[in-house]
């Protein structure tokens, strides 16, 4: 980011209430998840025609979602164990 930018964003954000700086917060976690999202199915995408070449079976969109959620529920789990420890 330019540092001309930087500058006058935190200028900005130092003008407004709690509140807003939660929203602010809120919005910017909102772009990096939507990043992240965006950068996992552009991975995914990337490799489709190798696991195509490979002869992998196409999934469902059942068992796509199964994947999804056993990935999230690991996820919790490893993000509810780092929460006790710390």
């Amino acid at each position: 980011m330019n540092e001309a930018v930087e500058r006058s964003l935190m200028s900005e954000i130092r003008t407004l209430s709690p509140q807003q700086v939660a929203e602010v917060e809120d919005f910017v976690e909102f772009l990096a998840a939507k990043a992240r999202k965006r950068s996992a199915l552009e991975r995914l995408l990337a490799i489709a025609p190798a696991l195509e070449a490979a002869g992998a079976a196409p999934m469902s969109e059942n068992e796509i979602a199964a994947e999804v959620d056993a990935a999230r529920a690991e996820r919790r789990a490893r993000q509810a164990g780092s929460t006790r420890k710390g």
